[in-house]
């Protein structure tokens, strides 16, 4: 069992709403796959050093959870397609 830190930034055009529906989305994921989310670390919105998809500030969030590796395949997978996640990076966590 691993620990690991996702950050991942959401369009900052959603309203509050849409935005906490999509981060209970993306949770669930992780949850369905037998990860168990420990830690939510929401840091708002923050500008980008450069423009991303022609966007220049994006709604960040930085998780850590617990589990098998396995399962992130699918979280990479789901979060890769979807629209309104503009990036994501997975990184295991040294604490």
């Amino acid at each position: 069992m691993g620990k690991y830190e996702i950050m991942y930034i959401l369009s900052a055009d959603m309203d509050e709403a849409a935005r906490k529906a999509e981060m209970e989305k993306l949770h669930g994921i992780l949850k369905d796959q037998k990860l168990e989310v420990k830690n939510v670390n929401e840091w708002g919105i923050r500008e980008f050093a450069y423009p991303i998809k022609k966007l220049t500030k994006g709604y960040y969030v930085i998780i850590k959870v617990t589990g098998e590796p396995a399962g992130l395949k699918e979280f990479d997978r789901l979060a890769r397609l979807d629209n309104q996640v503009i990036r994501f990076l997975v990184t295991v966590d040294q604490d």
